[in-house]
């Protein structure tokens, strides 16, 4: 069995001392900043139109996936001296005993998230200006396409790489469950505060109420029983800021 470290153990390897994760920390800094050089990619990430937005307005900083796979009741997770780059270890008792899993990571610090987003592209002609191919418009911008070609938006899984506007940089990637949220956390997922703040602070249980609606609202319901409010699933936390598009280097290395 391999030694794994718990949420406040430290493993040594190689003279490199690593830093477990109880879900709400992240390696120490060192071997984080190690652990990027280099390694920095550009990857995808799909948000719907009213989450663009609360990015847009500086309203969102941060969002929540679900950890796919099973994980037993009793998980630990955490980082050893076993962990494969660009992976968590989790360590619980599993169908065939007690052990260790490890689970890929969406992205990692240092990588650039580029925004698909719902969209629409219209050539030149369509919107009076002959003498360019066309214009990318994005729904979360209200509709701005001419009156006569308001159609269909189209998703954002088909958006194009080229159509990205909006970049993101990963600060932070760690596994929670969803219930280890605090007020300003759900904040911070960008929720819509209006009718939220008074003159004697902010009302939290309407918070919750919202935060809930929202989350749920992105779950399908044949999976609600698994993932969720009320089920308290585990999730990714990615914790992101805007940055500019990044420069040709940065996505050679990361592609």
């Amino acid at each position: 069995m391999r030694e794994v470290q718990n949420n406040r153990g430290v493993c040594e390897k190689n003279e490199k001392k690593y830093k477990s994760c109880d879900g709400k920390r992240m390696i120490r800094e060192k071997y984080r900043r190690d652990f990027c050089m280099g390694m920095n990619r550009i990857l995808p990430i799909l948000f719907k139109f009213d989450m663009v937005r609360a990015i847009l307005d500086d309203r969102k900083g941060a969002t929540r996936r679900i950890v796919k796979g099973f994980i037993p009741d009793d998980a630990i997770w955490g980082y050893t001296a076993f962990t494969p780059k660009g992976y968590i270890s989790c360590r619980g008792t599993f169908a065939d005993g007690y052990g260790e899993k490890f689970f890929k990571l969406p992205c990692e610090p240092g990588d650039i998230l580029y925004v698909r987003e719902t969209f629409d592209y219209l050539e030149g002609w369509k919107i009076g200006d002959p003498g360019i191919d066309g214009k990318y418009f994005y729904r979360a911008d209200g509709d701005l396409r001419p009156v006569s070609w308001r159609g269909k938006w189209h998703p954002s899984l088909h958006m194009p790489k080229d159509a990205a506007r909006i970049f993101l940089k990963v600060n932070d990637v760690r596994v929670e469950r969803l219930d280890d949220m605090t007020v300003n956390d759900a904040i911070a997922e960008g929720i819509n505060m209006n009718g939220l703040v008074t003159n004697q602070g902010i009302i939290e249980y309407r918070v919750w109420n919202r935060w809930n609606e929202l989350w749920d609202s992105t779950i399908p319901k044949k999976d609600m029983d698994k993932y969720g409010s009320e089920a308290n699933p585990w999730v990714w936390v990615i914790e992101f800021g805007l940055c500019d598009k990044p420069s040709e280097p940065y996505q050679q290395n990361g592609e």
